[in-house]
């Protein structure tokens, strides 16, 4: 918050505190962070597998976290839209969907990577 005293370690341990509570309400709230995190959870190990050198590894890793922290802005963006009111408007339409679709787009991205990489290591 804007003009917190706390400064140093203690500013860490809130803020890291305050990422703790996020990840609960997103787990606690929102199916597809708790479907995308129980894919995160498969696929983590399963890169170490796949993943013939650490760059690979790291892009395997990269996409899947690129997807979960996707979510969580979606989640934030649908959540300021529903404080603001649950009447339609075509704004928040709008801010849902692009949301949404940046969703699909880091899904897709994870995709791609995993299926490049997994072409790269079964068929070349």
């Amino acid at each position: 918050m804007a003009g917190s005293p706390h400064t140093g370690l203690r500013r860490l341990l809130g803020a890291l505190s305050n990422s703790a509570a996020g990840l609960h309400a997103a787990w606690k709230n929102e199916e597809a962070f708790r479907q995308e995190l129980l894919l995160a959870i498969v696929l983590f190990p399963t890169a170490f597998w796949l993943g013939e050198n650490s760059v690979q590894i790291a892009l395997l890793l990269l996409s899947v976290l690129i997807v979960l922290i996707v979510e969580l802005l979606n989640t934030c963006v649908e959540a300021t839209i529903d404080r603001i009111g649950h009447e339609y408007h075509e704004l928040s339409k709008r801010a849902k969907d692009i949301g949404s679709a940046a969703v699909g787009v880091s899904l897709a991205t994870l995709l791609v990577v995993w299926g490049l990489v997994a072409y790269a290591r079964f068929f070349e």
